[in-house]
């Protein structure tokens, strides 16, 4: 009987703590563990793969989007990740890549295990103009399709800050996703590169909804001042997530309307290895309205 009454206390006990933690995770406004953008641990993959990525599983981090191959094998670095439970998501390559190599982009991506190829940038020379984004909707019409097609591939495009050029009465980012073709061609918001231009993250995900796919979650350093168009800001103007003048709640908030799935932390800054533990810290403490 006095076993009995103490098993019945200990599994009431346990559903309980169930519940609890349950009820604790409903609360959170990020609950889960973010993604990674390799580019954010650069320095470290250079110097040592498999070490990197144990500092990453370490951090309870899972997915992860390659922004590089560190010169190791598709296979092998599928093998490294995959042994650690962590997941390629998304690969990221070059604008030419993409066009001059699309074959062995998408070949390398299946092997990596992503779902997505991204491309970060589009090449122009001064300011961006309607010409540029012009040939950059046919591009990425053209190639988003092969690598739908012959890959399972979904293209995604990561704004870099210089397509929020004015345009009518919009910008040329509002072209670019106007005119390609949803069914293969998706959008990564960088926020930290949407709200330097001037640009609202947040409005960008409640305007353009399941376009976007994927974040980078970056914050900006108080002071720095915004309007610039030119694509480039220092690296060490990346801080802590929350510590800067990006409305994080909001742009969560938002992304879980759109349908976001990947929410990468990318922090180029030399204090990336302290900055990114704080970041996750701070994402988990995010408390819902």
């Amino acid at each position: 009987m006095i076993y009995h009454l103490k098993k019945a206390l200990l599994t009431l006990g346990l559903i309980g703590g169930l519940v609890s933690s349950q009820v604790v995770a409903q609360k959170k406004l990020f609950p889960e563990a973010p993604g990674i953008v390799s580019y954010t641990y650069r320095n470290q993959f250079a110097k040592d793969v498999p070490g990197t990525l144990d500092m990453i599983k370490g951090q309870g981090i899972i997915d992860i989007e390659f922004s590089s191959l560190f010169k190791q094998t598709p296979e092998d670095l599928r093998k490294m990740c995959d042994a650690r439970g962590i997941k390629c998501s998304s690969y990221g390559v070059s604008y030419e890549d993409l066009v001059n190599k699309t074959d062995e982009v998408g070949k390398t991506a299946v092997t990596l295990g992503a779902t997505y190829v991204r491309v970060a940038s589009i090449p122009h020379k001064g300011a961006f103009t309607l010409d540029n984004a012009k040939q950059t909707v046919a591009d990425f019409n053209k190639y988003g399709k092969l690598l739908k097609d012959n890959y399972g591939l979904t293209f995604i495009y990561h704004n870099h800050g210089f397509e929020f050029q004015p345009y009518q009465d919009g910008t040329l980012y509002d072209y670019l996703l106007k005119n390609t073709e949803p069914k293969y061609v998706s959008m990564e918001l960088d926020i930290l590169w949407a709200f330097l231009p001037g640009q609202d993250p947040a409005q960008l995900l409640a305007k353009y909804g399941n376009r976007y796919k994927a974040l980078h979650m970056k914050d900006l350093k108080k002071g720095v001042e915004r309007g610039s168009l030119s694509g480039g800001t220092p690296k060490d103007n990346d801080v802590i997530l929350g510590t800067g003048q990006i409305d994080i709640p909001a742009v969560i908030k938002a992304a879980r309307k759109a349908g976001v799935k990947h929410y990468y932390i990318e922090d180029e800054s030399s204090s990336s290895v302290t900055q990114v533990p704080e970041s996750i810290k701070y994402l988990n403490n995010l408390k819902k309205d």
